[in-house]
């Protein structure tokens, strides 16, 4: 297994513009999140505590408010984040097909986004099918479920694994949109399944290598946790409120490292090692064949390909919901 570690450390310092951007949009929305759920909670307690409303209308507005709460999240994550992923992923495959670094990779990130696709939600549907295409591939190839009857022991163990490999499709798929992104080809379909069908000629060293890293990350940040548990306790014999306090340092800080800094590493190493790993093989109809195979949804996004001849002039369907994920701002 081939490893990328030091090129991809070096191109991720090199987009470290984008990775501060998504940075500072975490820990605003952040603020922004702890201040609107403050607000709900200061003004229905005062509500309930003068009697102007009963438990049941307080329960009500609180759901009111979640659901408030998760439509603008979802559509800030469709609209914002998704987009300014998609660009830091641009900017990445730039860096490693060609070695230099955009004077002004956000603008450049920004203008490849909008080139390759006419809206944010065409690049949404593209990649919620290509993370069902994935899976469905990872399952078919690595498929561990005949070992139960024979070593039942080991059961709890690969299922770990599979979670493991769930979790690193989540990464691939974002290798794949980096591969759309140094196609040539212009429509967004095609250059999807053919970023598919090289993982499928070489999933091996990048699902391995994936895992790898993945697992690799997980480690670090329970040490990470352990670090700054310390914190937390030695307010903890003080009082109730410098203890919760705490606690709540500790978890921002903890967030802010593994999802600022860890998580978009690990992408950069992933889509390294898919870009380096592909370079210079094409995709052919024996793979494409052995692909479809195994995933339906792949036979799904040939059939896209093959009718958006002239790119995407209008929107493509909505995936299914079963196969949406939530990412890895």
């Amino acid at each position: 297994m081939v490893l990328h570690f030091r090129q991809a450390t070096r191109i991720y310092a090199k987009t470290l513009p984008f990775v501060l951007l998504r940075l500072g949009i975490g820990l605003l929305l952040g603020v922004l999140s702890i201040l609107y759920f403050g607000g709900v909670f200061y003004v229905g307690y005062h509500l309930l505590e003068g009697g102007t409303i009963s438990g049941w209308i307080a329960v009500v507005g609180l759901l009111v408010a979640l659901g408030a709460f998760a439509w603008f999240w979802r559509l800030l994550s469709r609209y914002v984040l998704y987009l300014v992923k998609a660009a830091h992923i641009a900017v990445i495959a730039h860096v490693v097909e060609t070695g230099d670094v955009p004077d002004d990779q956000l603008r450049y990130g920004k203008s490849q986004v909008s080139e390759r696709f006419t809206e944010a939600s065409a690049l949404f549907a593209v990649d919620q099918v290509i993370k069902a295409v994935v899976k469905q591939f990872n399952d078919a190839v690595v498929s561990f479920s005949g070992l139960f009857s024979v070593v039942p022991a080991l059961k709890q163990l690969i299922q770990f694994v599979g979670k493991a490999i769930a979790i690193a499709a989540s990464y691939i798929d974002e290798a794949i949109i980096a591969h759309m992104f140094v196609s040539d080809e212009e429509n967004p379909w095609r250059s999807a399944r053919d970023g598919v069908v090289l993982y499928g000629k070489h999933w091996k060293p990048v699902l391995g290598s994936t895992m790898l890293i993945v697992l690799g990350m997980y480690a670090t940040a329970f040490v990470l946790l352990l670090t700054l548990t310390p914190l937390a306790t030695v307010l903890s014999g003080l009082s109730t409120t410098l203890e919760a306090v705490s606690w709540v340092l500790v978890g921002g800080v903890f967030l802010t490292i593994y999802t600022g800094f860890l998580k978009p590493w690990v992408k950069t190493v992933v889509i390294t090692t898919f870009l380096v790993e592909s370079r210079d093989t094409e995709p052919d109809s024996e793979t494409m064949d052995r692909i479809a195979g195994r995933s339906e949804r792949f036979q799904e996004l040939i059939s896209k390909a093959d009718d958006d001849e002239d790119g995407p002039t209008e929107q493509p369907s909505k995936p299914d919901s079963h196969s949406a994920s939530g990412h890895g701002a």
